[in-house]
């Protein structure tokens, strides 16, 4: 995987210029993302164990752990995983430097909900196929994955590299089933459109 190695090298050097100035780390809202938000606020009963995968500064980890998943959050950054830690010190939430595709195999569909955000477009689209099925393998039976996505619109020399319908529908092709699918529209400089899709296995 010395490609991928490559191509995530850059996570953990603008982790580490920005780690005292986190607004200059262009995904960090240092808020719960709001599609996660409102996926959380539709039932008041959560449990079960949850994997945020590329957290960050941890945010919306925490957010799942406020509700009372048992929370595993990974990142390929060890510097974002210790600025998460920092935040996020009283929190039940278990903090690993993973990248998902080399998860052991206790990991293999051990959680009950995913939440993969920017994270797939946030690498050159030769992984695209390979980093689906990863996280696909991750979903336990019964379990649900919501995907947050950028949609390309035109060319895009990235990165990010914003996902195209058929790159979002490669999720169809693996274990999990297409519960709900919505364009979010928003103000970005990387696309207006964003992809919301709720899986279930």
């Amino acid at each position: 995987m010395q490609e991928y190695n490559k191509a995530s090298a850059w996570f953990d050097n603008l982790y580490k210029k920005h780690e005292n100035n986190h607004e200059k780390i262009p995904w960090a809202r240092q808020d719960v993302n709001p599609i996660l938000q409102t996926y959380l606020d539709r039932k008041d009963n959560h449990k079960g164990k949850a994997l945020v995968i590329g957290c960050g500064l941890g945010d919306d980890a925490y957010a799942l752990d406020k509700v009372g998943f048992d929370v595993l959050a990974i990142d390929v950054s060890q510097t974002a995983l210790n600025l998460a830690k920092k935040r996020f010190f009283t929190s039940g939430i278990r903090f690993e430097k993973q990248d998902i595709f080399d998860m052991p195999q206790k990991y293999y569909e051990h959680f009950d909900f995913v939440f993969e955000a920017l994270t797939i477009q946030s690498l050159p689209v030769e992984f695209r196929e390979k980093m689906i099925n990863s996280i696909a393998d991750t979903v336990a039976k019964g379990g649900e994955l919501l995907v947050v996505a950028h949609q390309l619109n035109g060319n895009n020399d990235g990165p990010p590299w914003p996902l195209t319908q058929e790159q979002i529908d490669m999720f169809k092709t693996t274990s999990l089933k297409e519960h709900s699918f919505d364009i979010v529209l928003e103000e970005s400089i990387i696309s207006q459109r964003k992809f919301k899709v709720l899986y279930k296995k």
